[in-house]
């Protein structure tokens, strides 16, 4: 892919951007360019060899299917939390009740476990979420300076480009004014030899009706 850019415009020299009829011109322009545009499922392909996509799982792409074809996301089953009865027509087997007692001490060490969870959660919690809360500060400052410094980094480079601009403007002004100036003297210089040219006529007429006299 060819990075070399022409750069044909100075937008901080250049003036004639509010005269009448120039938004109107550019809109177009993109209108036009749009038209022609042809969009792709993946923006990033001038990218290649990167893999863009060798961060994704296989629960994101399959995630990205169902997105993609617009299907509805199946909802959260509760059924692991339900204490049911053996049905009605099991309720004189054995085998029924001892599942149904298996899930109920399985629900019933699920609550233990998140009762357990709150206790450590109240003994420890509060100095862990401070804690977090330092790390997250000390990465929120750090990302803060990151983001001056880059700012700081953009408005440098748009002061540069700006000088720049304005030198190489002021530079094509003199150049032209120079053009000007040259093509207006090759002017009056071509004027000053077509009236001499014609004068020399005049004197070449002259001389040979005084010649055709004697």
């Amino acid at each position: 892919m060819n990075t070399e850019v022409l750069v044909d415009a100075l937008p901080y020299f250049d003036a004639g951007f509010d005269d009448p009829g120039v938004r109107e011109t550019v809109l177009a322009m993109v209108e036009e360019e749009c038209k022609r545009y042809k969009p792709t499922k993946n923006y990033l392909e001038y990218l290649q060899p990167i893999n863009t996509s060798s961060f994704e799982t296989d629960l994101m792409r399959n995630e990205f299917s169902r997105v993609e074809s617009g299907t509805r996301m199946e909802t959260m089953s509760t059924k692991r939390y339900e204490l049911p009865a053996p049905p009605a027509g099991k309720l004189g087997e054995l085998q029924a009740w001892q599942e149904s007692v298996d899930n109920s001490l399985s629900q019933l060490e699920h609550q233990s476990i998140r009762s357990l969870n709150l206790e450590l959660m109240n003994k420890y919690g509060t100095e862990t979420w401070k804690q977090a809360l330092e790390i997250m500060i000390g990465m929120g400052a750090k990302a803060q300076k990151e983001l001056q410094n880059l700012k700081k980094e953009i408005q440098d480079i748009n002061w540069k480009r700006k000088s720049i601009q304005l030198q190489t403007g002021e530079k094509l002004n003199n150049l032209n004014q120079q053009w000007v100036s040259l093509v207006s003297c090759n002017y009056e210089i071509e004027q000053a030899i077509s009236m001499l040219e014609l004068q020399i006529q005049q004197i070449k007429h002259k001389k040979c009706i005084q010649d055709e006299t004697i």
